[in-house]
C-alpha cells in the first residue's frame, strides 16, 4: 500500500514480464476503472483497498461533528494519483499486492479476474511497459468502465446488502438495521445529496466524454440492477448512432427479472447491434430455494427472460452464462444447478460466498467442514456424469472449497466460532421473521446439517 516514505525507494523496483515470470501483473490498473454505487474507486470489484489507508472508503471517514470531508474524487484525478502509480510499479516489480488477494488466493473463484483483464488486453502488454514511466504514472486511458451509477436494485439478495442493493437499504431503515448516521454514513440524507451532486455533475460527465470520444472498449454492467438505470440505455445506443458498437464487448452481470425498461428490449433493441456481448444471470437456486436466496426473485419469469435471449444469439462472440454464488442454502440445490446447466447448455460461471468475517452465515465454509464438504462429494458423484465444458468451472470451484479447509472452526478459536454461530444463526432468523421465509424448509433436506442448525 503506498505510503509517502516509501515512494521514492519504488522507483528503482525491477520490471518483469509475465513471460519472464510475472505472475502478479494485472492490466486492470492501465485499462480498467471501477466505481462503486457510493462513489469510491477501486481497482476493479474484487479488489479490497483497507479503509485505513484508502481515505475514499466514505465510510472510514471521521464524522465528528457532521464536518464530513467526502474525498471524492474525478477519473483524472485517480488514474495517476499517487495510490494507482504505486499500485503499478509493484505490480510491474511481480509483488504479491493484498489489493488482489481476491486472484491472488483464488478466494471466490477459481477463474480470476486477471485472467479477463490479461486475456482481453494482452496485446497492450508492451504498451504497459512503454507507457508507465518511473514513478508509475501512464499515458494510456481508461476504455473498461465498471462504473456502479447507483444501488438501485429490485432484489435483496441474501449474499447481498444495502451498498449494493437500494431494497436492503430500504429494509434495513424501516427495519431499524445499520447505523447510517455515524457508521453507513453513506445512506445518510445529506451526504446522499453530496454524493448525488458529484454523481450528476462528475461521473456522468467524464462517462459520457468517454462515450462520445469512442475510447471504450469494453462495459461492464453490473450495479445494483444495471438494467434499471436510464444511463446504461442511452449510453448503449449512443455507441450504437456513434458506429463502434463492432469495436466493444458489452458484460452484463443481471437479475435478468426484466429485460424491458424505457420501451426498449435489451436483445432486440440493443445487444442485436453488438457483435460482441456476455451476459452473466444471476441464479443461485432453481425454484424455491432460488427465490429464497434471491428475495424478489420469480422463477418461471426470470427461466422465460433466459430462453427468450438465447435464441437471440447470432454469432460465436454472443454469449449467456449461468452466474452462480454458492452459499449456504444453496449448497442443497447445486444437482439441480447442474441440471440447469444442461438443460439450457449454458456455462454455470460459479463462485462462492467467502467467509471474510466468523459470522456470515450465507458462506458454505459456516458450515462444518466435514458436512459441507459430505455434500460437495454426494453432489459430484451425482452429477460427474454430466460433466462438459460449461460445467468446468463448476466442478473446479467444488474441488477449491474441499481444497481451502477455511471453514470457521478451523479460523478461529472455539469461543470466536461459537459466537459467530449463534450471531449469524440470529441474522438468517431475523431476515426470515422479516420476509415471511424459513431456511429450515431448504438445510431440513440433510439430516446432519439440520442437526447442526437446530444445535446452534
Amino acid at each position: 500500500m503506498y505510503s509517502p516514505s516509501g515512494k521514492n525507494c519504488l522507483k528503482s523496483m525491477t520490471r518483469i514480464k509475465p513471460k519472464d515470470g510475472n505472475k502478479t501483473l494485472c492490466m486492470a490498473p492501465w485499462t480498467h476503472t471501477y466505481l462503486s454505487p457510493q462513489m469510491e474507486r477501486r481497482l476493479c470489484c474484487s479488489s479490497r483497498e483497507s479503509s485505513e489507508n484508502f481515505e475514499q472508503y466514505i465510510d472510514s471517514i471521521d464524522t465528528t461533528g457532521k464536518d464530513d470531508k467526502l474525498n471524492l474524487k474525478t477519473l483524472d484525478e485517480h488514474w495517476n494519483s499517487e495510490y494507482m502509480k504505486t499500485v503499478r510499479l509493484k505490480l510491474l516489480a511481480g509483488e504479491e499486492i493484498p489489493q488482489c488477494s481476491v486472484c491472488n488466493d483464488k478466494l471466490l473463484n477459481e477463474q480470476v479476474y486477471r485472467q479477463h483483464f490479461n486475456w482481453y488486453y494482452k496485446d497492450k502488454m508492451d504498451q504497459v511497459f512503454e507507457s508507465t514511466d518511473e514513478t508509475g504514472a501512464t499515458t494510456m486511458q481508461v476504455e473498461s468502465f465498471d462504473y456502479r451509477f447507483s444501488n438501485l436494485c429490485n432484489f435483496s439478495c441474501r449474499m447481498c446488502g444495502d451498498m449494493l442493493s437500494s431494497s436492503w437499504e430500504t429494509e434495513n431503515k424501516k427495519y431499524g438495521k445499520g447505523d447510517y448516521e455515524n457508521y453507513r454514513i453513506w445512506g445518510r440524507k445529506d451526504i446522499k445529496e453530496k454524493l448525488l451532486k458529484f454523481h450528476d455533475q462528475e461521473i456522468v460527465r467524464e462517462f459520457t466524454d468517454a462515450v462520445e470520444n469512442k475510447r471504450i472498449t469494453e462495459f461492464y454492467w453490473c450495479g445494483g440492477e444495471p438494467l434499471m438505470w436510464k444511463i446504461h440505455w442511452t449510453a448503449m445506443q449512443r455507441v450504437v448512432e456513434l458506429g463502434y458498437a463492432d469495436k466493444v464487448l458489452a458484460r452484463y452481470n443481471s437479475n435478468m427479472s426484466r429485460i424491458n425498461y424505457f420501451g426498449k428490449n435489451l436483445f432486440d433493441d440493443i445487444l442485436a447491434n453488438f457483435p460482441k456481448w456476455q451476459i452473466c444471470a444471476s441464479i443461485d437456486g432453481t425454484g424455491e430455494v432460488g427465490e429464497y436466496i434471491r428475495t424478489g426473485l420469480k422463477y418461471d419469469e426470470w427461466l422465460a427472460n433466459i430462453k427468450y435471449g438465447l435464441n437471440t444469439i447470432t454469432g460465436p462472440r454472443q454469449r449467456m452464462q449461468l452466474d452462480l454464488t454458492i452459499t449456504l442454502p444453496g449448497l442443497f440445490d447445486l444437482e439441480n444447478m447442474v441440471h440447469l446447466s444442461n438443460e439450457l447448455n449454458m456455462e454455470l460461471l460459479t463462485k462462492q460466498v467467502f467467509n471474510f468475517s466468523n459470522n456470515n452465515a450465507m458462506a458454505p465454509l459456516f458450515m462444518p467442514y466435514d458436512i459441507m464438504s459430505e455434500m460437495i462429494d454426494d453432489v459430484r458423484n451425482k452429477t460427474i456424469k454430466y460433466k462438459n465444458k460449461n460445467l468446468n468451472n463448476f466442478f473446479g470451484q467444488l474441488d477449491e472449497m474441499q481444497k481451502q479447509k477455511r471453514n470457521n472452526e478451523l479460523v478461529y478459536n472455539e469461543e470466536e466460532y461459537k459466537k459467530g454461530q449463534k450471531s449469524g444463526k440470529a441474522e438468517i432468523e431475523r431476515l426470515d421473521r422479516i420476509r415471511g421465509t424459513d431456511i429450515k424448509k431448504i438445510i431440513g433436506k440433510n439430516k446432519k446439517a439440520l442437526e447442526w442448525w437446530t444445535s446452534i
